[in-house]
């Protein structure tokens, strides 16, 4: 209908009438905009929240001086200064990465030679068997904790690395400190343990840089951390790898070719420097909903891991995934079932707020 048919049809009819007209049209629109809800992404583990303005503006800025440029190669970094003072370590012991995706790739293949194993818990993160195969080496997953994972390791001749997500991907599990200086106290000179702490920020049941503390001690020791996850700038592709006082050599072969973008370090560094508290209410959010969530699924007869990272990995004894996902999809709702991961009776759920907490619950009453 073009703008003047819309006008003619009222032609005729007395200013009463066209009124009486229009109220019901908007009643009605009001109506189908009160029936449509959102999809509620719960499968994600980045957060969904737009980045803060600080950050844009720090992106903008630096995009519009030098995005002609490639970054300073070998050149100090704020960034990496910054980390340092935050993590109370030399900056030397610091190297960024294009996330800590790439640099846990890098650190497999700069200590793998072909045939060697890496070992890694299982479930975990999906990169962990491809880091291996990538570096002509052979992954071996392994179920347990530290105690399977010495077994293994000592059952394996030719293994070299331990790769350990911590809280772990996808069951929010936290490795503690004590548990982690159990397994290098035990584990053979020669293997390295690469501790993929992404995920670090949510958890709350020890220090969060508890783990740094093993560095000096344990050579053979390298953490992870990224920007993607809590801080929420996982396109940035910002990620950073720690290491002990003697590592400063292999950290050098982790290193990005061509550096880190000079966007991308600006907009984690404006992060540290002004979004502090914003991220620590984030945190505080997802801790609240973690223990209503947990709370909820298991008066609902779920089997629920005790989680220390933003989602958790449950599994409800009369339903598969696959199929808790499926009728959680019909109502809007996307969860990540456990199918990828060979376990196909387990959903990740990823958690946000109050009110998504709700919608979850109430979905699941449903659908149950």
């Amino acid at each position: 209908m073009g703008l003047l048919d819309y006008y003619r049809q009222f032609e005729g009819m007395t200013e009463e009438e066209v009124n009486v007209e229009l109220r019901a049209e908007a009643a009605e629109r009001k109506r189908k905009a009160l029936m449509r809800v959102d999809t509620l992404d719960l499968s994600q583990t980045t957060w969904p929240e737009l980045p803060h303005p600080s950050i844009v503006n720090a992106i903008t800025f630096v995009a519009r001086r030098g995005l002609n440029r490639y970054p300073h190669i070998g050149a100090g970094s704020q960034l990496r200064d910054e980390l340092a003072a935050r993590h109370e370590v030399e900056p030397e012991r610091i190297i960024l990465g294009n996330g800590a995706a790439e640099l846990l790739s890098s650190a497999a293949r700069a200590l793998i030679e072909p045939g060697q194993r890496l070992l890694s818990p299982w479930p975990s993160y999906p990169l962990f068997p491809l880091m291996g195969r990538r570096a002509h080496g052979r992954s071996v997953p392994v179920s347990g904790g530290v105690d399977e994972l010495l077994t293994a390791v000592a059952a394996e001749p030719g293994a070299r690395v331990v790769a350990i997500a911590s809280p772990n991907d996808p069951t929010g599990e936290l490795l503690s400190t004590a548990e982690l200086a159990r397994l290098l106290d035990g584990l053979p000179g020669d293997v390295a343990v690469l501790l993929d702490e992404s995920l670090v920020e949510f958890a709350d049941a020890q220090p969060r840089d508890a783990s740094l503390a093993l560095l000096t001690d344990h050579p053979r020791l390298f953490v992870f951390r990224s920007f993607s996850k809590a801080w929420g700038l996982a396109g940035l592709r910002v990620g950073y790898a720690i290491g002990g006082p003697g590592a400063r050599e292999l950290l050098a072969e982790l290193e990005p070719d061509l550096g880190v973008s000079e966007v991308s370090q600006a907009g984690a560094l404006e992060a540290l420097r002004s979004c502090s508290e914003l991220i620590a209410r984030r945190i505080a959010t997802v801790a609240h909903e973690r223990a209503a969530v947990i709370e909820g699924l298991r008066a609902r007869g779920f089997e629920v891991t005790d989680s220390q990272a933003n989602f958790v990995w449950a599994a409800h004894p009369s339903i598969d995934g696959s199929e808790l996902s499926a009728r959680l999809a019909r109502a809007g709702i996307l969860i990540a079932p456990g199918d990828a991961l060979g376990e196909p009776r387990h959903t990740r759920i990823a958690l946000r707020d109050a009110a998504a907490t709700t919608r979850l619950l109430d979905a699941l009453d449903k659908s149950l």
